[in-house]
């Protein structure tokens, strides 16, 4: 397996796993699962985690990024957003998140310097993902569908062509890392 110097980081967003608050104990076991693969990337070279900035799965990562930081100094937190103005229109709480976790970015961009206007952006922003990073770790079960089948599937694809790690941590990932 070639080094990864950088993964994207997705998953499911807090709404389609039924996650409304931020002590819900569901949280941690994802972000336990995230580290536990994150700190394995880490061993193998990884440099730099890269997430969009959904709510959900994509802020867990971050703030599991940043408190990684601690233990590896070396390791970078990038967001790229897909559009110019990416959260503008969430909730105040919502906007309050998105903004403790660019705090804790070293790199915070978008592939779009528009705000959104089409579905194309959406696309743009997948290809530059699947072009700037090494693989991607999703907390994604194909049993259970979201949004993140959409990237899944243009990984799939984008792993056909090029050497592309997909790593995915599954609903009895988490079931079992509890017991």
């Amino acid at each position: 397996m070639d080094q990864i110097k950088t993964i994207y980081v997705s998953g499911y967003r807090s709404f389609e796993m039924g996650i409304f608050k931020e002590k819900d104990p569901k949280i941690e076991i994802i972000k336990n699962s995230l580290k536990k693969e994150i700190i394995s990337y880490i061993e193998m070279g990884l440099e730099w985690v890269l997430v969009s900035g959904n709510l959900g799965v994509e802020l867990w990562a971050a703030e599991v990024v940043g408190e990684l930081k601690n233990d590896f100094p070396e390791l970078k937190l990038g967001i790229i957003f897909p559009f110019k103005g990416f959260g503008n229109n969430w909730n105040e709480k919502n906007q309050h998140s998105l903004e403790k976790v660019k705090a804790l970015a070293d790199y915070v961009n978008s592939v779009s310097h528009q705000p959104y206007q089409s579905p194309a952006q959406l696309k743009g922003h997948t290809t530059f993902l699947l072009e700037h990073t090494g693989g991607s770790l999703l907390v994604y079960d194909k049993d259970y569908e979201g949004k993140t089948l959409f990237f899944l599937r243009e990984a799939e694809r984008f792993s056909e062509r090029f050497s592309y790690d997909i790593r995915l941590i599954t609903m009895d990932d988490l079931q079992n890392s509890i017991e």
